[in-house]
């Protein structure tokens, strides 16, 4: 982050509410735009972060968003002069340093939802699920009837029958805002995984909360596949359409080993024709997916990293792999 940047959020930081530095160029405090919260208090929902070579703020209460030169501009007029000075006198001007009018888009205010269940690292069951497949059981939760408490969160099942216990997996938005979960099953069931949608409008992927678009973003199939893997997402649909995240083009999918597999097959073929980068197995790798890799040992990241390929080159691995 720009040094002035940081030196006028330092003296600014008196006039908000509840200013907190979270780590290393991350700021937050409540929104004196729209107030914040008025049912709590202690909500802190303006974000003062880096992008690139600016400063943004953005309240996930009211929408509002905007470059920290016209944040100040709104917050202290007089502060606001001299930042702009000490900005000049550095050279930020013309093309360098854009000041564009804020535009506001208030939005009534969405309230972060929690699940009201336990972890699944308190569940002796689930924990030993998890563990065996050396998966972290505090990032997941755990519901003893999943039916039941589905219907609590939205109409559901009209009729439950044989209702059993299930590992739950979050679903949250890049703000941190729950819109969905997936219900994994522990022992045998005629359905793997059940995903319940809260928000329709948001594509389907777990992770989104933890992601970097400054970094590679790697997309797996699944949620415990994608936590073997630095900066990943997962699909939780077969048919996931990434462009509406505006999460930056270096992305790479990462789909199952299964070259007998149509669908999979299909889909890769249709993400080579899109210009994406594909991962495309070496022939002796026999795992299916990336759990099973990591537990047969394997170095997941560093395959990835070698086998991932674009283009014509994606396309001669892929009929190669195809053949197994």
């Amino acid at each position: 982050m720009d040094l002035i940047d940081s030196k006028y959020i330092g003296l600014v930081s008196s006039r908000l509410q509840k200013f907190k530095r979270v780590k290393s160029d991350l700021y937050t405090f409540r929104c004196p735009l729209c107030g914040d919260s008025q049912k709590n208090k202690n909500k802190t929902r303006g974000y003062i972060y880096p992008v690139k070579n600016n400063t943004n703020f953005k309240c996930h209460n009211c929408g509002a968003s905007l470059s920290f030169n016209n944040f100040l501009k709104q917050i202290d007029p007089t502060l606001h002069k001299q930042y702009t000075l000490e900005k000049f006198k550095e050279g930020h001007t013309g093309k360098n340093f854009v000041v564009e009018e804020p535009k506001f888009e208030f939005k009534n205010p969405i309230f972060k939802k929690k699940l009201d269940l336990p972890k699944a690292s308190d569940n002796p069951i689930a924990k030993l699920y998890l563990e065996k497949r050396l998966l972290n059981p505090d990032k997941f939760y755990f519901a003893n009837k999943f039916q039941e408490w589905t219907n609590t969160q939205k109409p559901t099942f009209s009729r439950i029958v044989r209702d059993e216990s299930r590992i739950v997996i979050p679903l949250y938005t890049r703000e941190g805002e729950l819109f969905g979960f997936q219900g994994r099953s522990i022992g045998p069931s005629n359905v793997k995984y059940i995903t319940v949608i809260l928000d329709g409008s948001i594509p389907k992927v777990y992770g989104l909360d933890e992601v970097s678009t400054d970094e590679t973003i790697y997309v797996t199939e699944g949620p415990f596949d994608s936590t073997f893997v630095e900066n990943a997402i997962a699909m939780c649909g077969s048919d996931i359409l990434l462009d509406s995240l505006n999460l930056g083009d270096d992305i790479v999918y990462v789909l199952d080993n299964e070259p007998r597999n149509k669908e999979i097959c299909n889909r890769i073929s249709k993400l080579i024709d899109g210009g994406k980068m594909v991962v495309i197995w070496p022939t002796a790798i026999q795992q299916k997916d990336i759990n099973d890799m990591v537990l047969a040992g394997l170095s997941v990241m560093d395959v990835l990293k070698s086998n991932t390929y674009k283009a014509l080159e994606a396309k001669i691995k892929f009929n190669e792999w195809k053949k197994i």
